[in-house]
C-alpha cells in the first residue's frame, strides 16, 4: 500500500510541475459531426485523432436553440450558424439523453484503461456578445413562469457581463463539461449528472491556467468539452450560469499508470479534489477522503496529518446542486507547502 501511494505521490507531482511542451494545434470546430449530442459513450464516433501532448483550438457551443434564443428576443443574424445547423441535423437516435451539444469525441492515441487524461486550460474566450441565464434548480418556487430566460450581454474588451442596470459582473470562462467516455457497461450516459469520467462537473474554477486530471475507462479516452460558461457561483442554485458559446485552447497529456478514483484540479494556487453523487453527505466524504488521500500520498502525510490538515488549511464547498448528481469540491492552499 505504501508503494502504491508513493508511487501515486511521483506521478501526480510530476503532473503538477513538469509540464509538456504542447505539439501540434488541432482546430476542432462545433458541427453536425464533430459533436456528441447530450451524451458521453464507449462507442462514440471519434471527431478528431490526436497525440499525447497536442493541442486542441476548439469550438463550443452554448446550451440552447435557435427557437429558444429567438424567443428571449436574440436576433437572428446573431445565433451561432453552426448552432442553427448542429440542431437542425443532429436528431432522433443521435440525441440525447442529456441537452448539451459536446464538441467531440476527442481520441488521444496511447491513453488506456488505467491512465489519466491531464487537460490543460491553456486560455478560454467568450465566441459571442451575449450569454443567458435560465430560472429554475434547487429553490425554483422563486421562479415568475413568465418570465423567460434573461439575455446578458457581455463586454468581451472589459471581460464584463451586463446583468441588470448598475450591477456588472466580471466574466471567467470556464467549460461546464469536460469529460472522457464512462465505462463500457454503463453505456450511454447523459451529459447531464457529473460522475468518475468528470463530465458536467460545472467547476466555478476550471478556468485558463488550470489543469484536470480524469481517469481513463477506454483507448483513447474520448475527451468531449462544452457547456460553456462565463460567471458563475459555487453551487449554481438556479441550474444555469451565464451561459454562453466559447473557444478554448486544451493541451490533452496521457499520463501512464495514473491512477485516479476520481478527477482532480489543480489551479495556479490550490490542488483540488471533487465527488459526485445523488446524496450530498455522500459526495462530500468523499471528496473529503480524495483530498486526504492526495496529501498523504503527494506530501508525506499520515491520514491523521493530512485530516486534521484538511480541517485547519483546506475549504470544502458546493461546486453545484442541481445536476442531478450533486457536486462537491475541496481546495488545499498550495502556498502553505514550504519545502515539501
Amino acid at each position: 500500500m505504501q508503494r502504491t501511494l508513493a508511487a501515486l505521490a511521483l506521478l501526480l507531482l510530476a503532473a503538477g510541475v513538469s509540464g509538456q511542451t504542447p505539439g501540434k494545434t488541432h482546430r476542432l470546430e462545433a458541427t453536425p459531426s464533430t459533436v456528441a449530442y447530450g451524451y458521453y459513450w464507449a462507442e462514440a464516433k471519434p471527431a478528431l485523432r490526436i497525440a499525447s501532448g497536442d493541442v486542441i483550438d476548439v469550438d463550443t457551443l452554448l446550451t440552447n436553440s435557435p427557437a429558444g434564443l429567438q424567443r428571449a428576443g436574440v436576433a437572428d443574424e446573431k445565433i451561432q450558424p453552426s448552432l442553427k445547423a448542429i440542431v437542425a441535423e443532429v436528431i432522433g437516435e443521435r440525441r440525447g439523453p442529456g441537452g448539451h451539444i459536446l464538441t467531440g469525441p476527442v481520441y488521444v492515441l496511447g491513453a488506456e484503461p488505467g491512465d489519466a487524461l491531464e487537460v490543460k486550460i491553456l486560455s478560454i474566450e467568450p465566441a459571442i456578445d451575449y450569454g443567458y441565464n435560465g430560472c429554475s434548480g434547487f429553490l425554483r418556487e422563486n421562479c415568475d413562469p413568465s418570465v423567460g430566460i434573461r439575455i446578458i450581454p457581455l463586454d468581451r474588451k472589459t471581460m464584463t457581463a451586463a446583468f441588470a442596470p448598475g450591477i456588472v459582473i466580471p466574466m471567467h470562462p470556464f467549460f461546464g463539461s469536460m469529460g472522457v467516455a464512462p465505462p463500457p457497461e454503463l453505456g450511454r450516459v447523459s451529459s447531464t449528472p457529473p460522475g468518475r469520467h468528470a463530465g458536467n462537473l460545472d467547476n466555478k474554477d476550471l478556468v485558463a491556467g488550470t489543469t484536470l486530471f480524469i481517469p481513463v475507462y477506454v483507448p483513447g479516452a474520448l475527451f468531449e468539452v462544452g457547456d460553456g460558461h462565463v460567471a458563475q457561483g459555487d453551487g449554481e442554485v438556479d441550474q444555469t450560469a451565464i451561459e454562453t458559446s466559447l473557444r478554448g485552447r486544451l493541451q490533452l497529456i496521457v499520463r501512464k499508470g495514473m491512477k485516479l478514483a476520481w478527477p482532480r484540479a489543480e489551479t495556479p494556487t490550490h490542488f483540488m479534489s471533487m465527488a459526485a453523487d445523488r446524496d450530498l453527505t455522500v459526495a462530500t466524504r468523499t471528496a473529503i477522503q480524495e483530498m486526504i488521500d492526495f496529501l498523504a500520498a503527494a506530501k508525506g502525510l499520515s491520514k491523521h496529518e493530512a485530516y486534521q490538515l484538511t480541517s485547519v488549511a483546506g475549504d470544502v464547498a458546493v461546486t453545484q446542486l442541481v445536476d442531478q448528481t450533486l457536486g462537491v469540491h475541496v481546495k488545499m492552499l498550495k502556498s502553505i507547502f514550504k519545502g515539501r
